[in-house]
């Protein structure tokens, strides 16, 4: 059907709902629930969604406070919007926040390791290349290398906001992959390092020669995809969280103990995990990860890089010491659909401080090291849930849909 050849002069709105009238005729279906309040559009029909028809809501619940004390030495609780349809995810995330918060709040830290993109060169070999395949390649290498300040000004010229931080070279048969990773500023870059990634493989491929450049998005980088290499080396913001509970709150709020927590541990996380061959040991890190992404408009595909966590936990004097690390979280605060106006309002939730905004962290890694002290706050509730025999029982009450 067309979509696209749309009456002159008409609104987004009004475009979105010709498109939707056209669906329905063309399928004899009903989709007028998918209508929108005009304010609730945004630019998402000019820059988020192409031949966009409706939106479809998906209820966002609260969690908090959590009290965060990050990497910037600022204590700041924490207000958690979640847009989920699982029931028991919010009051889960909810419980952890509040034993966490009784018990002094969350630690959390971060590394930068910037967003990567990697591309695929193919050296040429024989007559054309005057040198043996393996031979050629290596020069391929070493002038890739020696050169990186020609190819890194090229990066650099096609944003602003772009900063290429470092870059790793790979060989494969007669492939040569270079993975540039780069500080966007306030964006969480995905596209504007897939634009400068092109112009430096157009650049390469021109310039230094004895090569054609094959593609960019190499799957080096492994964006969207599991990786023992994200997994290892980490993507976007590495985030760090650790808490400790003492003994009392285990039992008061979470109705649980530090033996029965850490049986659990030791059988779901070290050996089920290890059973299954995981990449990550951790209880749901996804479940927070995805509804604190879609609440706040950041690309939800990188929930599989989230989910690359390993949560621990260790016996503490009169209590449980409980530690997460989050290789890759991929968040900005400008860009995609952090501009669409529900969203929007959810990421200022998330990045408020007592009402203010936090004045020396940079906003991106706020809203980092705010997932990791999340997923903190939920993985704990889950290990309590399981360790007291709970879960099924509350989501018999709060999730059961049949």
């Amino acid at each position: 059907m067309d979509l696209r050849s749309l009456p002159p002069g008409l609104s987004p709105t009004d475009r979105c709902n010709e498109r939707r009238s056209r669906i329905e005729r063309e399928l004899d279906i009903d989709l007028s629930r998918t209508r929108f309040l005009d304010e609730d559009l945004g630019a998402a029909d000019e820059k988020n969604c192409e031949q966009m028809f409706g939106a479809v809501p998906i209820p966002v619940g609260y969690a908090g406070p959590l009290a965060v004390t990050f990497s910037s030495n600022e204590k700041h609780n924490i207000h958690l919007p979640l847009a989920t349809t699982e029931g028991a995810l919010v009051a889960s995330v909810n419980r952890g926040c509040k034993a966490v918060s009784a018990s002094g709040g969350v630690k959390t830290s971060s590394e930068h390791r910037g967003i990567s993109r990697s591309i695929a060169l193919r050296v040429e070999s024989g007559p054309a290349a005057r040198l043996p395949a393996r031979q050629g390649q290596a020069g391929k290498v070493d002038s890739v290398k020696t050169r990186s300040a020609e190819w890194i000004a090229i990066a650099e010229r096609t944003s602003k906001h772009l900063k290429v931080m470092n870059f790793e070279i790979d060989e494969r048969d007669d492939y040569v992959f270079l993975t540039v990773s780069a500080d966007t500023d306030e964006a969480m870059g995905m596209n504007m390092i897939t634009i400068a990634a092109q112009s430096v493989g157009e650049w390469i491929a021109e310039t230094i020669g004895g090569c054609s450049f094959v593609t960019v998005a190499a799957n080096v980088e492994s964006d969207k995809k599991p990786s023992l290499r994200t997994y290892e080396r980490g993507r976007g913001y590495e985030v760090f969280a650790e808490a400790t509970i003492p003994e009392e709150i285990l039992g008061s709020i979470l109705k649980s103990s530090s033996v029965d927590l850490l049986e659990v541990a030791r059988a779901k996380l070290e050996l089920g995990s290890e059973i299954a061959g995981a990449i990550g040991s951790n209880l749901h890190a996804a479940n927070v990860i995805a509804a604190l992404y879609l609440a706040t408009g950041q690309d939800a595909a990188h929930v599989v890089e989230g989910s690359l966590a390993d949560t621990s936990v260790s016996q503490v004097e009169n209590g449980l010491k409980i530690t997460v690390r989050l290789p890759a979280i991929l968040v900005g605060v400008r860009g995609g659909g952090t501009g669409l106006p529900a969203q929007n309002q959810c990421l200022s939730m998330l990045l408020g401080c007592h009402g203010e905004p936090c004045r020396t962290i940079h906003p991106c890694r706020h809203v980092a090291e705010s997932c990791g002290a999340a997923v903190l706050a939920g993985e704990l509730s889950l290990l309590a849930a399981l360790a007291s025999h709970s879960l099924a029982k509350a989501h018999e009450k709060l999730g059961r849909s049949c």
